[in-house]
């Protein structure tokens, strides 16, 4: 499963770019706010740091605003992933974008006929939100394995499963069984996954008895 980081914070972007751990970016109009930047600046930045996909979502609802802004944000860069809503404009627009060559991801699917239009549309990737279902108090996670299965029905389906909405390192876990594609994560869920107690403990029992040896390895 390859690992995509959600934010527009580029400090962030760089620290895990450097660690390797980076195979792409997600944005939306929210993280653009919290950045404070123009889109373009931030966007163009972030694609300089990344070489893997970086979803830059347009902000129109009409079809004709859709493609003007998702061509526009596809002049940033070439790993410009242009993100569309789950909508039937979006779904058009998607259409007429990845026929020009353009990655597209179509985000805000919560369900899996969504999902199966979103790979009719040709989209590069499609976003199921995992904790939003969870929030309402469904199971989110069930909805990227019935993507899955449907996805792998049809060889011809080409179209990524990209898990979003994540909170947890759980539900980084969760997407990987289920057989997401791409898990786009949160930073401090990121460097999460790293942690466990006895990883702790098991380090300062080591360290401890290094020190006991009197030794040094330089």
């Amino acid at each position: 499963m390859k690992f995509f980081v959600d934010t527009a914070d580029v400090g962030e972007i760089r620290e895990l770019a450097e660690a390797g751990l980076l195979d792409g970016v997600t944005t939306n109009p929210s993280l653009i706010m919290k950045a404070g930047r123009s889109i373009h600046d931030v966007v163009a930045e972030i694609c300089a740091i990344v070489e893997g996909p970086v979803s830059a979502e347009v902000a129109a609802l009409d079809f004709d605003g859709m493609l003007a802004e998702g061509r526009k944000l596809a002049e940033i860069a070439e790993n410009v992933a242009i993100k569309v809503p789950l909508t039937w404009n979006g779904l058009k627009a998607c259409r007429v974008l990845t026929g020009e060559g353009h990655m597209v991801n179509v985000t805000l699917c919560f369900t899996a006929n969504q999902a199966l239009l979103a790979a009719r549309a040709g989209a590069t990737f499609v976003s199921p939100f995992i904790g939003r279902l969870d929030d309402i108090g469904l199971d989110g996670m069930q909805l990227i394995e019935e993507i899955r299965t449907i996805f792998d029905n049809y060889a011809h389906l080409e179209t990524e499963i990209l898990a979003a909405s994540i909170r947890s390192p759980n539900h980084v876990k969760l997407a990987a069984l289920a057989g997401a594609d791409v898990a786009t994560v949160p930073p401090a869920v990121i460097r999460g996954l790293v942690d466990h107690p006895l990883t702790e403990k098991g380090l300062e029992i080591f360290l401890n008895d290094w020190k006991k040896t009197g030794q040094t390895i330089l």
